[in-house]
């Protein structure tokens, strides 16, 4: 670190041409990053992500629903009176090149009526969207329209795109540009809050250039790689966060350091030394976490891992060059009019460390017994896709289910099961086993496919959206898979099994590899065996009780409704609690790290965990909690997202975040950092020598005492 600060402060004007041609070329080239990203949810070697590959080899379209017209007849006549004029509406749809349609006229199923015969509907598959944009939607709504008038019928399209979208347009996609400037708004106000100065636009400025770096660096990723289409909000959002956090800790300590008396350049080479290195372990620490998601064999997965790992790599390399040389030419102009001081700890922050030294067992148990109550509802967490009904609350496509839901037809319409089958004669063998299944309201066979194989429709009559009701799927495919001619089974249900196989079969070996690099490398920035295991154990507490959380709120609809209007989903979005975990657990190992790094650094100094305690919260309590408000504030932006996934994506970052900083690091840690005494500071030589670092043997028993330390003039500043 003084290597590298030595050369950033002697070529600092070229470190900020770099950096500035970086942001420049970065903003040139934002707007084509999205064309170049991946919508990419294949699950290569999955049985329904195969079958679905198949089905558009030979039908051109998908096994998951794109549109269900529901055509109501007028008030004295009914569907089978009304014949020509509804058929006329699916023969329109089924006259557009790529979809196809399962209706009464195609099948004969009187299942395709509601009870009281006044209404028909039909199964629209369409081909694989690319994007947020569905390109069938105007075509789909202008047929419909335009067969509708000249029957004299009413025609509304629905389907579980439509009601995720609120409407029946498909959405434009979230505007990645406002949420942006909606997190740094709130950054900013808290970054005055923290400085009183002109120094609170310079962590503004790092993250600008971070984001616009990453943004160049990912379209030069695409050249090479499939990047998921989500990076560019975690980009934006996150890096927006990460940048400033890092840059928060390391420019107060530059302030801290300058308010002692040192010289702008002695204290810019103390920052990077402390703060810089613990930008350096969190900064690692994250694209650890998220650069673990490629094992996990799910293409989407992966590409946000390797994708989202530059974002506190490109993070960290902009603050630990690009802000040492703002300081050195300007920050002290820039530290005006310096209201706030920081030439001692938070009164505050130092009483309340002293209050939970006293009271470790209580702040403990405390802690520990709150952390319980969020994780308990974990026992009931479905991973899958929303429920219809938390989609959306009014528009057309709500009232068109609620039309077929008066006429008996159940919401399983919106997830058919497509099986599909060699030829015709396989098809009806898997017809009639599927029919025998329980819960199933009908089943039938499509004209055969240009390749000659044959889908066989299955219509649940509940909607296979979890991992409890995608049970008539298993049923289903267990039904049929011996049959001869059994290709395979598709569809949503279908989808979500694949998932459970690919991503949670594979989930643990993801944790256990977090861990371990985890451990190993905070074992090396704390020279400590007992400290990195207590981080990595409350980290995964900290993780159980935002899925417990997150359970609660969203899935079963304890306040989503009344925040978001949006009802009880009844399940997580199955690429929801990976991507959670990658980010979570590094960003919230940040705060771990930015607090055991300063206790170390005060316990080598004075050799009293009591003293490490109080001074090194203190010193970060302020500092967390305003990295944490500002990493919130980016969350809350996301959370104005369209789309129920990710605003439980961004919601449930924004509690874990705001959890991990006040129970987690503000009460438990120091409670148990207190209760381990002089046992956290332990490494024994045969570890430091795997670790290569100095060791850390185990000093005499220290007493309790909690008066101020000395002043920071008085101590041995790099004391390894």
């Amino acid at each position: 670190m003084n290597r590298l600060t030595t050369f950033v402060l002697r070529h600092r004007v070229l470190v900020g041409l770099f950096w500035l041609a970086m942001m420049v070329a970065g903003a040139a080239t934002a707007g084509n990053v999205g064309d170049r990203l991946s919508y990419d949810f294949s699950l290569p070697g999955q049985e329904g992500y195969e079958t679905e590959a198949a089905l558009i080899e030979s039908y051109g379209s998908t096994a998951t629903v794109g549109y269900i017209p529901v055509v109501t007849v007028g008030p004295d006549t009914t569907v089978e009176q009304s014949r020509p004029a509804v058929d006329a509406v699916f023969d329109a749809v089924r006259a557009i090149d790529g979809l196809r349609v399962a209706d009464l006229a195609s099948t004969g199923d009187e299942a395709f009526v509601t009870a009281d015969g006044r209404s028909a509907f039909g199964i629209v598959y369409a081909p694989p969207a690319a994007g947020f944009v569905d390109p069938y939607s105007e075509q789909v709504e202008a047929a419909v329209a335009a067969a509708a008038a000249q029957g004299d019928v009413t025609v509304t399209v629905t389907g579980y795109n439509q009601l995720a979208a609120g409407s029946s347009d498909g959405g434009e996609g979230p505007d990645v540009l406002a949420e942006t400037l909606l997190g740094a708004l709130g950054a900013l106000a808290v970054l005055l809050f923290v400085f009183a100065s002109v120094l609170a636009l310079v962590p503004l400025v790092i993250a600008a250039v971070a984001i616009l770096s990453t943004f160049l660096i990912v379209l030069g990723l695409t050249t090479f790689a499939d990047v998921s289409f989500v990076v560019q909000f975690l980009i934006s959002l996150v890096g927006l966060g990460v940048a400033i956090d890092y840059s928060l800790l390391v420019v107060s300590r530059w302030r801290e350091e300058r308010s002692h008396g040192r010289s702008n350049e002695e204290a810019i080479r103390i920052a990077m030394r402390t703060a810089g290195g613990s930008v350096v372990a969190s900064g690692v620490t994250v694209a650890i976490s998220l650069v673990a998601l490629v094992v996990i064999p799910v293409p989407l997965l992966q590409s946000m891992g390797y994708g989202g790992m530059l974002i506190p790599l490109i993070s960290t390399a902009v603050v630990l060059t690009l802000l040492p040389a703002m300081l050195s030419a300007i920050g002290p102009r820039l530290d005006w009019p310096r209201i706030r001081k920081e030439s001692t700890a938070s009164p505050a922050w130092s009483a309340w460390a002293r209050l939970v030294v006293r009271r470790r067992w209580i702040a403990a148990g405390v802690a520990l017994v709150a952390l319980g109550v969020l994780i308990a509802p974990t026992t009931m967490t479905q991973f899958g896709i929303a429920s219809t009904s938390s989609l959306a609350r009014s528009g057309a496509a709500v009232d068109a289910m609620a039309l077929l839901a008066a006429g008996g037809v159940e919401s399983g319409v919106t997830t058919p099961i497509v099986v599909l089958a060699d030829d015709e004669t396989a098809a009806l063998a898997v017809a009639d086993a599927a029919g025998e299944v329980p819960g199933i309201r009908s089943v039938s066979i499509a004209e055969p496919g240009i390749d000659g194989r044959v889908a066989v429709d299955v219509i649940p009559n509940a909607e296979t959206v979890d991992s409890s009701s995608v049970a008539v799927v298993d049923d289903v495919a267990a039904a049929t898979s011996d049959l001869p001619g059994y290709v395979g089974t598709a569809g949503a249900g279908a989808t979500i099994t694949d998932y459970r196989r690919a991503v949670y079969d594979n989930f643990p070996y993801v944790i256990a590899l977090i861990a371990l690099i985890t451990f190993i490398l905070l074992a090396r920035t704390f020279r400590s065996l007992l400290l990195p295991f207590k981080a990595v154990v409350l980290n995964l507490l900290s993780l159980g009780a935002v899925f417990g959380a997150a359970t609660w709120f969203w899935q079963e609809g304890n306040g989503s409704s009344l925040i978001f209007d949006i009802s009880a989903t009844g399940a997580m979005a199955f690429w929801i609690p990976p991507l959670i975990f990658a980010f979570l657990f590094g960003l919230s190992m940040d705060y771990e790290v930015f607090i055991l790094a300063r206790m170390r650094e005060e316990y080598d100094a004075t050799g009293s965990t009591t003293t490490a305690i109080v001074e090194g919260i203190g010193r970060t309590g302020r500092l967390v909690t305003s990295a944490a408000l500002i990493l919130f504030f980016s969350f809350a932006a996301l959370a104005s997202a369209p789309g129920t996934d990710i605003k439980v994506f961004a919601t449930a970052l924004g509690v874990g975040i705001l959890l991990d900083a006040t129970i987690v690091r503000a009460l438990l840690v120091p409670a148990l950092v207190s209760l381990f005494g002089r046992w956290n500071w332990w490494l024994p030589n045969w570890a430091a020598r795997l670790l290569f670092v100095a060791p850390s043997p185990v000093g005499p028993r220290q007493p309790r005492v909690t008066t101020a330390p000395p002043a920071i003039e008085d101590r041995v500043l790099d004391p390894v």
